[in-house]
C-alpha cells in the first residue's frame, strides 16, 4: 500500500542511534545511509517497500511534528511491542502510552505509543490474539 513513510529530524546522528536500536527488534534493517537521511525496510533495494525514512528536511527548515500524525509498526508478537517500547525509552524516547490492550480499537489490539527524540509519534502494535502472539 505504501512506498515509504518519512519523518523529519533536526539531528540525524541522534535519530540514527534511536532508530538503529528499535527497528531491528521488528526485523526492519537499515537500507540506505546518506548524509541527509537514513532509510529502513525489509530489503536492500529501492523496489523493496514499504520503507521508513528519517531525514533532515530538504527545505533546510527545522523539522516539526505533525499534530495527529502517528507512524505505526507491526509486530508479530506482543513481546516485540514490549521490547520496542522499552528499547525506545532507553534510547531517549518518551512514553505516550505503555504496552497493553486497546480494546476500543479491537479486542486483540496490543500496542504501545511513544515519541522519538524529535517528537514524532510512533506506535508498535500486534493485532493477533494472545495465544497466536506469544
Amino acid at each position: 500500500m505504501f512506498s515509504h513513510i518519512t519523518v523529519g529530524t533536526n539531528d540525524l546522528a541522534r535519530a540514527r542511534a534511536f532508530y538503529d536500536a528499535i527497528l531491528p527488534l521488528l526485523g526492519i534493517t537499515m537500507q540506505h545511509d546518506e548524509s541527509a537521511y537514513r532509510s529502513y525496510g525489509y530489503g536492500t533495494g529501492p523496489e523493496d517497500t514499504p520503507q521508513f525514512w528519517v531525514t533532515l528536511p530538504f527545505d533546510r527548515r527545522a523539522a516539526t511534528v505533525g499534530n495527529g500524525s502517528t507512524v505505526s509498526f507491526t509486530a508479530t508478537k506482543r513481546a516485540q511491542v514490549d521490547a520496542f517500547h522499552a528499547t525506545a525509552l532507553a534510547a531517549g524516547g518518551t512514553c505516550e502510552g505503555p504496552p497493553g490492550l486497546r480494546p476500543h480499537y479491537h479486542p486483540d489490539y496490543y500496542g504501545a505509543y511513544l515519541r522519538d527524540r524529535d517528537g514524532n509519534k510512533l506506535c508498535c502494535v500486534c493485532h493477533l490474539p494472545a495465544e497466536a502472539a506469544s
